[in-house]
């Protein structure tokens, strides 16, 4: 049963990494910018990979637009989502947002990528590593832009991915680097941050979601992603959430209170993700590998239809796409937006 998603060395597969893509276990692979020099390689790179691949395998990347663009030179710049207010073009920002996640969507399955983990839905509050990723301070401006945001993925034939559940922007410290804990009381933390994901979940937008590696101290003393109560009790009981848990990177700093990558990796499991990310550490993925056997119990037979649910069905190349009447409108927006 495929449960891990990992990631490659560079541009091209290497021989450890065809033999691990033949491991049982491997469901994904997240791409980089390491894994990018340009659009004819990294065409060539996704069809490799699913050629190589023991079985249909999800092939994603983070390309939410601003800072956190993985792929540049010869894709549409899309902005921040934060920073889409101050356009001043003649459209409003919920059309923006609209058309920014249907050309985002469009030319990422044009190159043969399944999945972009997008959109941010936290809050820009104190956090350093959201700020002007997230699309606003408000619940209510965040629904409403996010929502539009997941509708021009969608019109595109993405599903999307919220993140980080329940909320990552009230807490200031980075959890690539550490720990961060987030004190705020129960009430303040559902009426707030978590009303984004209730909402949207309510209105069948996500498909899948991402938690945080944040400790919600008043709620349970571990980190969201790690937590049967967050996952079981209040993500899938209370909001009904029936899609895909993916694991943030259990290579993150905030990930090592679960123990070594196979103590992770059983924790995230058992607390009720459907599929870990472990990225930026080959051994740590190996050792998750090496304990298949004993982690087999922990994978949900369930999850393996709903993670193959996400794969694109996307026909267009990148070239054929260029030619459509949309990207041309969408690309010049966006070229006008990066100015």
């Amino acid at each position: 049963m495929s449960a891990l998603m990992l990631d490659l060395h560079g541009y091209e597969i290497d021989a450890e990494e065809k033999e691990i893509l033949q491991h049982p276990m491997v469901g994904g692979l997240i791409l980089f910018s390491r894994n990018f020099d340009n659009v004819k390689q990294l065409t060539e790179l996704t069809q490799q990979i699913k050629k190589l691949a023991r079985q249909p395998i999800l092939i994603a990347v983070d390309q939410e637009g601003g800072r956190v663009q993985r792929f540049r030179q010869g894709f549409s710049p899309i902005p921040a989502m934060h920073d889409l207010h101050k356009a001043k073009l003649g459209l409003s920002t919920t059309q923006l947002c609209l058309e920014m996640g249907w050309l985002m969507a469009s030319e990422m399955q044009s190159v043969g990528i399944d999945l972009s983990f997008a959109p941010v839905l936290d809050l820009n509050g104190i956090s350093e590593v959201i700020m002007n990723r997230a699309f606003h301070s408000q619940s209510d401006k965040v629904i409403e832009l996010a929502g539009a945001f997941i509708r021009g993925m969608k019109q595109a034939g993405m599903k999307a991915t919220g993140k980080h559940f329940p909320g990552h922007g009230s807490v200031k410290a980075d959890s690539h680097i550490a720990a961060p804990i987030d004190s705020r009381s129960k009430n303040t933390i559902f009426s707030q941050d978590m009303q984004v994901f209730s909402s949207l979940i309510a209105q069948n937008d996500l498909d899948a979601i991402m938690p945080a590696h944040v400790i919600y101290s008043q709620v349970d003393d571990k980190p969201a992603g790690f937590s049967p109560h967050w996952l079981q009790h209040i993500l899938k009981e209370k909001l009904d959430f029936n899609g895909v848990i993916f694991s943030d990177d259990l290579s993150m700093q905030a990930a090592n209170i679960a123990g070594d990558y196979v103590g992770k990796a059983q924790a995230a499991l058992s607390a009720g993700c459907d599929m870990i990310l472990a990225c930026n550490n080959r051994s740590g993925a190996v050792q998750i590998l090496d304990a298949y056997q004993t982690l087999q119990t922990f994978i949900k037979p369930s999850s393996d239809k709903k993670i193959k649910a996400l794969l694109s069905q996307y026909s267009l190349n990148k070239l054929q796409l260029e030619q459509t009447a949309r990207w041309q409108q969408a690309n010049k927006l966006a070229q006008r937006l990066s100015e």
